[in-house]
């Protein structure tokens, strides 16, 4: 078991504080040539870009990570910072798409009453 100090390289709080639970993150598709910049990375990292090829959310990236929230902030914000991860919060997502379906957001609020 590898402590979550070691994995962050001593870091105990992320960088960025724009980063909730639900903040959507997508790999970017480099055309150049990744192989010294993937290198450098930890094995989590790498994790965290093949996991984000589709578009995932933090608390399912830590999920997958078996690491906690904090932990995978600060394992995020290292690839954002180096340009190989996009995080779009949900809503800016939906606006940029023509606005949120409410019809589907009350489908989904009814179905989960029904629950």
């Amino acid at each position: 078991m590898v402590r979550p100090y070691t994995i962050t390289r001593g870091r105990t709080a992320p960088e960025r504080d724009d980063l909730t639970l639900i903040t959507v993150l997508t790999t970017v598709q480099e055309p150049g040539d990744t192989g010294r910049q993937s290198a450098r990375l930890q094995p989590e990292h790498r994790v965290i870009l093949d996991r984000c090829r589709q578009p995932a959310a933090v608390a399912e990236v830590a999920a997958d990570l078996d690491l906690p929230v904090s932990v995978t902030k600060i394992l995020l914000g290292d690839l954002i910072a180096q340009g190989l991860l996009l995080a779009r919060a949900p809503l800016s997502v939906a606006r940029a798409s023509g606005g949120m379906d409410i019809g589907l957001l009350t489908a989904v609020r009814d179905g989960l009453r029904r629950l």
